[in-house]
């Protein structure tokens, strides 16, 4: 019974301990880039997209497809930083904790 006990006291820890870091990552930007640096696509930890820079040089009417990648290899770069961040923020978060292995968190 006591055991039970503690796994709800540290329940219920680790439940206000993820609306910590919920709003952390809420707080969180990435920078992408492509092009070498010609096109650069900020995120904020919600996903959305919150600045777009392009370099005046791409903007050619005959190249709209080259920009057009750009801006989504910029974008996905950004969304792997972002993804990486979290991540890392949530094994830290988890590092006390003794998930079976092959159990992910959130769940």
């Amino acid at each position: 019974m006591k055991d039970l006990m503690n796994m709800m006291k540290q329940a219920k820890a680790m439940q206000e301990k993820m609306a910590g870091l919920q709003e952390e990552m809420a707080e969180l930007t990435a920078s992408g880039q492509s092009g070498g640096g010609l096109v650069t696509v900020t995120l904020s930890g919600k996903g959305e997209m919150t600045s777009l820079s392009i370099d005046p040089s791409l903007i050619k009417s005959d190249e709209g497809d080259i920009l057009e990648d750009l801006v989504v290899a910029a974008h996905n770069d950004a969304k792997g930083k972002l993804e990486l961040a979290m991540q890392e923020k949530t094994q830290a978060l988890t590092a006390g904790l003794n998930l079976p292995a092959g159990m992910k968190f959130p769940f």
